[in-house]
């Protein structure tokens, strides 16, 4: 059994609303590491990396905001995954906003590893510089991922693309721009809207995303938004759009996830205590991440 190896990545700096800096104490309080320590792991804690406060820093560019900052972060985040990677170990990073996931998945492929990427989101997260109506970057990390957007967010690991769009699966969303959709349509990536998933059922749409990112691949990187989850079941997240995943679906989800053995890294974003009502969000992201690794009734 692979060990686990926890790293926070504390940014708020790529969202509109504070708070998702708090993200990783909360889940680490909703006892992350003791739930995976009761299912056999070898789980190890690293810490959080080092995250400047927005207070310290002024936006220069509305389009990219804290462009400089979150660079550097995802810079430190790819290195410490990359280690864990090259170690033989699962990272599995807490968030903070979305924008770390550039850095957590351009640590999954360094030194040229194939890796397929499950994006479990209410949103697309393909957004650039050109088409952002916020200009926060945790809406760009998957279009920067797949190789579309600023130069210096593409150079964070040294290699763009980071992931074959081919190998990407988009699941869950649900609150999607003009200009996503058409980028969408444009790279290939596969997308199961909310009511791909009323149609066809959750198990149904993880068969084909686990073909689909696991296809040629040497495991699957598995980038879980909790804002993907129904508001009723995780209310303490910055941008909540009803309609979503159930808790059950959720956990089907993940239970397939862990079934198919696939699943080699993992992110865990967007919870945000301030918003949230008695950690049920982070204790969520706690038994989603049970199921993901193991748990089962029997």
């Amino acid at each position: 059994m692979k060990e686990l190896r926890i790293i926070g990545a504390p940014s708020d700096l790529g969202q509109g609303r504070r708070g998702v800096d708090m993200g990783p104490s909360a889940i680490r309080y909703a006892g992350l590491a003791e739930s995976l320590q009761a299912l056999g792991y070898v789980v190890k804690d690293l810490g959080n990396i080092d995250v400047p406060t927005p207070e310290m820093h002024q936006v220069v560019n509305e389009k990219l905001k804290y462009l400089p900052e979150v660079t550097r972060v995802c810079e430190a985040l790819n290195e410490h995954v990359a280690r864990v990677m090259a170690d033989g170990h699962i990272p599995i990073v807490l968030g903070g906003d979305h924008s770390i996931s550039i850095g957590s998945v351009a640590g999954v492929a360094a030194g040229g590893r194939s890796y397929g990427v499950i994006w479990f989101d209410a949103h697309g997260d393909m957004n650039t510089e050109e088409t952002t109506p916020s200009g926060n970057i945790h809406g760009m990390p998957l279009a920067v991922n797949v190789g579309k957007g600023h130069a210096d967010l593409l150079a964070v690991g040294g290699s763009s693309p980071k992931v074959n769009p081919q190998n990407v699966v988009l699941v869950g969303i649900r609150s999607i721009d003009a200009d996503e959709a058409a980028l969408i349509r444009e790279t290939g990536i596969r997308a199961y809207t909310m009511a791909d998933i009323d149609r066809m059922g959750m198990a149904a749409v993880m068969a084909e995303a686990i073909d689909i990112a696991g296809r040629g691949t040497d495991g699957i990187h598995l980038s879980l938004d909790l804002d993907a989850i129904d508001p009723m079941f995780a209310p303490g997240v910055g941008t909540p759009v009803n309609g979503g995943v159930t808790y059950r679906e959720g956990h089907l989800a993940m239970e397939l996830l862990a079934a198919s053995r696939k699943v080699t890294s993992v992110d865990i974003v967007e919870v945000n205590p301030i918003l949230d009502a008695e950690n049920r969000t982070a204790r969520m992201a706690v038994e989603l991440a049970q199921s993901l690794f193991g748990k089962t009734v029997i």
